[in-house]
């Protein structure tokens, strides 16, 4: 997990450098040093509930080059790390069978590292403040709509925890991990000759 919340929020980062804001770099946050990214509180609660959060990388869009681009890219950067990461993880969980090898605790430490990316990337493209995707969402919406979208900013974080512990956005997530993690895996055994 810390792997992945370090790619995720370094890609943000990244992205954001790219489009012109340095602010995070100013600040020591393009950096794959995972404590850098830590949060207390998101890693007392990743230890304590398998669940936790980095803490974000600062951005300012006004720094953007173009700020619904800048805005749009910048937010997709972290889910499309874990994804890239997940695709990357999975060719190496297969390749010792292409070679004719197998070894069951590397095995167990890639499937996990696949897992927990994908579903960082599938939870963090869920529309609802502060995640990733409600800022996708907003950059593709008309003006109006993205206004209307942050007017719910100040209850979003009570709707996600009301989602998360309910059990409710398992519905969400699940089927989508399983069809992204199905179609990876599909084109790395392709890849590999292993169909």
């Amino acid at each position: 997990m810390l792997l992945a919340i370090t790619i995720h929020e370094y890609a943000h980062g990244r992205v954001a450098y790219h489009f012109g804001d340095p602010t995070a770099k100013y600040q020591g946050r393009l950096s794959l040093n995972p404590l850098r990214h830590l949060d207390p509180l998101g890693t007392a609660a990743l230890l304590l509930f398998g669940f936790g959060w980095a803490k974000p990388v600062p951005i300012n869009p006004y720094n953007f080059r173009d700020f619904r681009s800048g805005m749009l890219w910048v937010s997709l950067a972290g889910p499309l790390a874990n994804f890239a990461l997940a695709l990357v993880s999975l060719f190496l969980l297969f390749l010792p069978a292409r070679l004719g090898f197998y070894w069951p605790g590397y095995a167990q430490f890639v499937n996990i590292l696949v897992i927990y990316n994908v579903l960082l990337g599938v939870f963090n493209l869920i529309p609802i403040p502060p995640l990733d995707g409600s800022k996708i969402l907003a950059a593709l919406l008309p003006e109006g709509a993205a206004a209307l979208l942050r007017q719910i900013e100040p209850y979003a974080p009570v709707l996600l925890m009301v989602l998360i512990f309910s059990g409710a956005v398992r519905w969400l997530v699940w089927p989508l991990y399983s069809a992204i993690r199905q179609g990876m895996q599909a084109v790395v055994l392709l890849l590999l000759g292993l169909t």
